[in-house]
């Protein structure tokens, strides 16, 4: 058997070449030979585009039949280059056994098309994909409608639960204060009073975080010393977290100053270790470390506000039960939250994404079940060169005794009560006081000849905003002091680093408050 395969396959002695069945005319050998060499090479650049399609389409269907094509087309191009040789070469027993290899590969190939037929036909056409492509987004632009509605609802569930609890004690103290004093007893009446502030002291908490959320607060960008800040609210922390939770201060590693809003940037830390004493039911450590951090563009993938520089990083990180990735992954989310109804709005950690985000720096967070979290507060630095400010008294200090101050204030706000209040209490101080419910009445008001120590105006004044005033009564009082009192600032502020002599103070404030920051700006000038 071997020596009839020897003499047929490799030794074909007596057979006669192809060439002679073509009289050995030499234009027509050079035009099978040239024709077959092409073809042979077309042929084989096809499976090896098909092995490189398939190699890098994972997701293709049917990769078998690809394949089999594949063998079968690279056979078909090696029978025509062996149609080459044989022109020369008698070498038709290994020409016969790659036909035979051909002629298998191609029935299977065959084979396998017609069985695999009704699926392929089955596949859904180009146009039918981007008919299931559009149905599949109008799917989703509804179910993320869906989920916002969840959102806004569980946000106002939230809000009305909070704001009705704030109502009740301020409602329900004003009834109980008008009975005490009706039934002679007024001496009673300060608990009430105090219920009540504390009712009010968290609505104005609830509507900062709000503002914070939508980035639309008022921020007053200033240096902060990051250590010394922390260092500032330690026993306060401690306070909060209680005896369960150690609180460690690692607050060596930053020596850069940072640009932001400090009492804002004080309540946001407060905030942080609330979340985490929370997070650590069974007691733990909390950490809070400084760093100094120079970062570069692609390091900011999916911070697209943020630009790379130099921040001051701010490290809190607990021990605490931690947090799965498909919660991690939603932490910054309007609204969202893992406690139950009427226990939390979703706005403690978008608040803190909202006031990192306004302020020019961003946040990280990390977390695993069961390994704590951690979060990565990065505050631009401050590279300002200024000398600092002497220190000035405590605005929210109440004096002990309220010494008059002789001045003409200009006092501009829209609405009537709570100009009411600001007016009377800046006469009570022994103040001379101007006042407009506009801009223009203002504009109108701040020409009189009378010197003017002060202007005090609402932010958000209807037509001209306080900002447009401040600036145009400036024109002509170049060094007028400006208190701005505003709850929601929109545009008006958005350069947050206001020009000197002028200060803001945000609604609600405390009248006494209101007293010893008009005192301040009108003893101490800037």
């Amino acid at each position: 058997m071997w020596n009839i395969l020897d003499r047929w396959l490799v030794n074909p002695s007596g057979l006669t070449p192809h060439g002679y069945c073509l009289l050995w005319d030499p234009g027509l050998i050079w035009t099978y030979a040239i024709s077959d060499i092409g073809i042979g090479v077309a042929y084989f650049t096809i499976p090896l585009a098909l092995a490189v399609f398939v190699r890098r389409r994972s997701d293709v269907v049917f990769r078998p039949i690809f394949w089999l094509f594949a063998a079968f087309i690279l056979l078909c191009g090696l029978s025509h280059w062996l149609d080459v040789l044989t022109l020369w070469v008698p070498a038709y027993g290994l020409e016969a056994v790659i036909k035979a290899m051909t002629a298998s590969v191609s029935l299977v190939t065959a084979v396998g098309l017609w069985w695999l037929m009704p699926q392929a036909l089955a596949l859904p056409s180009p146009a039918q994909l981007r008919e299931a492509n559009a149905a599949l987004r109008e799917s989703e632009d509804r179910l993320h409608q869906a989920q916002k509605m969840e959102a806004v609802g569980q946000l106002t569930g939230g809000i009305a639960h909070d704001f009705n609890n704030m109502l009740q004690v301020i409602g329900g103290g004003m009834h109980l204060m008008e009975r005490r004093i009706a039934q002679g007893r007024a001496e009673e009446v300060t608990r009430y009073a105090d219920s009540m502030r504390q009712a009010l002291d968290r609505a104005a908490a609830l509507t900062h975080r709000l503002l914070a959320f939508s980035r639309r607060q008022t921020l007053r960008l200033e240096t902060v010393r990051p250590g010394s800040l922390v260092r500032g609210i330690e026993e306060l922390m401690r306070r909060t977290l209680g005896p369960a939770v150690r609180l460690d201060l690692r607050l060596d590693g930053s020596v850069w100053d940072a640009s932001s809003d400090a009492n804002q940037l004080e309540t946001t830390l407060l905030n942080l270790a609330i979340n985490a004493r929370d997070a650590m039911p069974d007691g733990g450590t909390l950490l809070i470390a400084t760093a100094d951090r120079t970062i570069a563009a692609d390091v900011l993938s999916g911070h697209e506000e943020a630009e790379p520089g130099d921040y001051v990083e701010i490290a809190v990180t607990d021990t605490g039960t931690g947090m799965p990735p498909d919660v991690l992954a939603r932490v910054f989310e309007p609204f969202f939250t893992t406690k139950p109804a009427g226990q939390g709005t979703g706005l403690g950690l978008s608040q803190v994404y909202g006031f990192m985000r306004q302020s020019g720096g961003f946040v990280r967070m990390e977390s695993q079940p069961g390994m704590g979290t951690t979060i990565r507060l990065y505050l631009l630095r401050d590279v300002t060169k200024t000398d600092a400010a002497p220190a000035r008294d405590d605005p929210g200090a109440t004096p002990a005794v309220i010494e008059p101050v002789r001045a003409t204030v200009l006092v501009v706000e829209d609405e009537t009560e709570i100009r009411t209040q600001i007016v009377e209490s800046l006469r009570e101080l022994g103040c001379n006081v101007l006042e407009a419910e506009n801009g223009p009445a203002g504009i109108a008001l701040a020409r009189c000849p009378e010197p003017i120590g002060l202007l005090i105006t609402d932010v958000g004044l209807p037509g001209m905003n306080g900002r447009q005033l401040a600036d145009a009564v400036r024109a002509g009082r170049p060094a007028l002091p400006v208190l701005f009192i505003t709850g929601y600032a929109g545009d008006a502020l958005d350069d947050a680093r206001l020009p000197s002599g002028m200060e803001v103070l945000r609604k609600p404030f405390d009248v006494d408050k209101l007293i010893a920051q008009v005192r301040v700006m009108l003893v101490e000038p800037c």
